[in-house]
């Protein structure tokens, strides 16, 4: 079986976080499309669905964690193609999954198969950790972490999902820039939750549960947090302005400054500079014609690092100004702690100038949450980087619509971690 054809039959599965029917397909699948890999690795099974391989290497001393999830979020909207189809039309694949996270999944597994293939033996062991519940932020990355510990591995360093190969990052940039997460967002979910009596439609009273919801919202919408520029985010930009035509003046590049021209870049670059809070989910009268007792709303907040989740909510608070406004906490998560950029990260460098030479390389801050923010208990250089190349359209495809890769692509991301392993 091609490595193409591998990769099209896991997009098929719709394996959508939590749903262990799909789960099971994606193991079975994994078995029968990398033999190899499940025969002369040793696998332990964590939690429900996850992998934990053990590559044996010449040495134990500096081991090294491969990671991606093997879940995907719901595909919902409209399609130009079925989003668990796998078609494959002008050297693009379509489907949920090709970018988040099932391309990485299948690079790496490829890449060992072809490895093992050749009788290669890593000069490191290698770890290959695949999460069943990444996109419901559930336990088994907690488990792995759990399980190499009580191994005693110490990882020299983790490389999970994160940056990519990203086209059309910056105005006036016109080659990529290949960034790779050195610490991570925290995340935080609130429930907001507004109490009335409730009633029938046709005798409302001013100000009920959904106005006063609808009020906070608003609000929220109009108080962003305060603009902050990390460490990391500085020397992206510094890298940036150095691949721009005309000579960007020092004073420009300045924290204070990067703080009020960041957010008026546009989404991307306005998430890089502040803790975001998005309103995601809203609940209310179950009829048309029926005053809701109680509305409640989802807040997503993505914590900056430098920020801190009681910080955040404190300004939630503040910003809504009601106490009828009730706030629950339902999940938090501190910002990760920054890898170094020291001889890991230079590997990592080097890795991608082999195969996207036209791209530069920075660290960056990743805006999502990944699995191996648990990682940091561990290890200190947990990296997030996933070796594809994306235009923004692919990028803003991720958890939205029409997610898709090139086929080519694809090929070189099994070449980049082919690459990764073969220097360790």
């Amino acid at each position: 079986m091609s490595a193409l054809d591998a990769f099209r039959e896991l997009i098929r599965i719709p394996a959508v976080a939590g749903d262990h029917a799909g789960l099971d397909q994606v193991l079975d699948t994994l078995r029968r499309c990398y033999p190899l890999l499940h025969e002369r690795l040793a696998l332990t099974r964590v939690g429900s669905h996850g992998l934990l391989f053990r590559w044996a290497g010449a040495s134990s001393d500096r081991p090294v964690v491969l990671m991606a999830h093997l879940d995907v979020v719901p595909a919902t909207g409209e399609w130009t193609h079925p989003p668990f189809g796998a078609d494959v039309v002008d050297g693009v694949v379509w489907g949920r999954g090709t970018l988040d996270c099932k391309g990485s999944l299948a690079a790496i597994c490829q890449a060992v198969e072809d490895l093992l293939a050749e009788g290669c033996t890593p000069g490191q062991d290698v770890w290959l950790s695949f999460g069943c519940d990444e996109e419901i932020a559930g336990e088994s990355a907690q488990l792995a972490v759990r399980e190499l510990a009580r191994r005693g591995v110490r990882p020299w360093f983790v490389l999970d999902e994160g940056g990519a190969v990203a086209h059309d990052a910056f105005p006036g940039v016109k080659v990529p820039m290949a960034v790779i997460g050195v610490t991570e967002k925290g995340m935080t979910s609130l429930e907001l939750r507004v109490d009335g009596r409730g009633g029938h439609a046709a005798t409302p009273a001013r100000n009920g549960p959904t106005a006063r919801l609808a009020r906070a919202i608003t609000r929220l919408d109009r108080a962003p947090m305060p603009a902050a520029v990390p460490d990391a985010t500085v020397e992206l930009v510094r890298r940036a302005a150095r691949q721009i035509r005309f000579p960007v003046p020092a004073w420009v590049l300045r924290r204070f400054l990067l703080a009020r021209l960041l957010p008026a870049a546009g989404p991307e670059a306005a998430a890089m500079v502040r803790s975001t809070i998005a309103v995601t989910t809203l609940k209310a009268s179950p009829s048309l014609n029926v005053v809701a007792a109680t509305a409640t709303a989802g807040v997503n907040i993505r914590v900056l690092v430098g920020d801190t989740v009681a910080g955040v909510i404190a300004h939630v608070r503040k910003v809504i100004a009601d106490d009828q406004v009730h706030i629950r906490v339902l999940e938090q998560a501190e910002p990760s702690p920054s890898a170094p950029l020291d001889e890991a990260f230079t590997l990592l460098e080097q890795t991608v100038a082999a195969h996207f030479p036209a791209a530069v390389t920075s660290p960056y801050v990743t805006m999502a949450a990944t699995d191996a923010r648990h990682f940091t208990d561990i290890c200190p250089r947990v990296y997030r980087f996933t070796p594809f190349a994306m235009t923004r359209r692919q990028r803003d495809s991720i958890h939205g619509v029409d997610e898709h890769v090139t086929v080519d692509a694809f090929h070189t991301a099994i070449a980049w971690y082919r690459t990764l392993v073969e220097r360790f």
